[in-house]
């Protein structure tokens, strides 16, 4: 694992449900070695976690509970674990999330940009093949964001 990825990696529900639904979970091992998330993170995606997966929570419950006035209680756990940590990378998707991680000046990316990372890296050849699973189940990306990333991969 290249030492740029050592760091305290905490993933969202939905980065979870759409490797999971494209058969790319084992991918966030491969660049992460160990990957965290919390229990309401672990219930939110229904399945048994990998046992590279840690689970862990957010030690202080009222910041938890403050948080949760701006996101849902899976993001929230995320972001509260993230604040108790240091060097972390949290994984997520969605928009007020993702605003509020910037609020608070923590490292982000989405399940896009773990890709992205893993092609730069040679963990992936491509990008676009996973898009094109990606387009096959229920979730949605803006096709701006699609075409930045693949713009980014050098794939547009």
């Amino acid at each position: 694992m290249p030492s740029e990825f050592k760091h305290f990696v905490i993933a969202d529900t939905s980065c979870f449900i759409l490797l999971d639904k494209i058969d790319e979970l084992p991918l966030l091992h491969k660049m992460f070695e160990t990957v965290t998330t919390t229990p309401t993170i672990a219930k939110e995606f229904g399945k048994n976690l990998p046992a590279w997966v840690r689970v862990k929570s957010p030690s202080n419950q009222n910041y938890l509970k403050l948080l949760e006035s701006d996101v849902d209680r899976g993001e929230a756990s995320a972001i509260a674990l993230a604040l108790e940590n240091t060097n972390t990378l949290l994984i997520l998707d969605d928009w007020k999330a993702r605003v509020l991680a910037k609020k608070l000046d923590l490292n982000f990316t989405g399940t896009l940009g773990i890709f992205l990372k893993a092609t730069e890296v040679g963990l992936l050849k491509e990008i676009k093949p996973s898009i094109l699973k990606i387009q096959n189940t229920n979730f949605r990306f803006s096709r701006d964001t699609v075409e930045e990333i693949l713009k980014a991969a050098n794939e547009s």
